[in-house]
């Protein structure tokens, strides 16, 4: 029986290659592919793949936001990372909420279906390229790594934050994640004292550099 793989990836021609590799392999397919997070979760829940193939950097949802959701409401699917971060932060935050494999995106595509296969034996996957830097950050204890977005903020204001990084009024938010606008307001107010920033601008900078987005198109 075919491995069933859903794909995460907000770059259409990403998509298309990795549904096209995937396809041409005897025992894989791909069942859907999503061009954000949210996106993601839903068919992630509708679907249940065996492995969502996901981007850490997509907009209305980060790949590490969706993959915690995922893991919450659908547990037996398994997620993989892929991602242009190397960075320990992102490979820690990934496997903390729930991932089962880590690999840079420009990796071969050898490496993603070892990937694969690791995964569904109920293995962890971490790309060898990164394996030191994981070590690295363990063993050194980044300090950056307690004040992160990630322990700073709860789930529910991250989500917020970057929907406000990526332009979205205070009604389309509210509406996107169905809260009132007096809540998302709070959630804002919360953001701001918790970050200690106090404008849009650097609360976007705040996004981009703790990795919820990348704004790009």
């Amino acid at each position: 029986m075919a491995i069933r793989i859903l794909m995460a990836d907000d770059h259409k021609i990403v998509r298309d290659g990795l549904r096209a590799l995937i396809d041409a392999q005897p025992d894989m397919e791909v069942v859907a592919d999503a061009a954000d997070g949210r996106t993601a979760v839903q068919l992630a829940k509708e679907l249940l793949p065996d492995i969502v193939i996901m981007d850490i950097s997509m907009p209305d949802l980060n790949g590490i936001e969706a993959a915690r959701q995922i893991a919450i409401e659908a547990p037996r699917v398994k997620i993989i990372a892929l991602s242009m971060h190397g960075d320990g932060r992102f490979v820690k935050e990934a496997f903390k909420v729930g991932a089962s494999g880590y690999l840079l995106k420009d990796c071969a595509f050898d490496e993603l279906a070892n990937a694969i296969h690791t995964v569904i034996a109920d293995q962890i996957y971490l790309s060898p390229r990164i394996t030191h830097v994981v070590l690295n950050d363990y063993l050194s204890r980044l300090p950056t790594a307690e004040t992160s977005v990630f322990s700073v903020l709860t789930a529910r204001e991250r989500e917020v934050l970057q929907l406000m990084a990526e332009g979205k009024t205070t009604k389309e938010i509210a509406f996107s994640l169905d809260l009132s606008v007096k809540t998302v307001e709070a959630h804002r107010q919360k953001i701001m004292e918790k970050s200690n920033i106090h404008s849009i601008a650097e609360l976007t900078k705040y996004a981009i550099r703790e990795g919820l987005t990348s704004l790009e198109s």
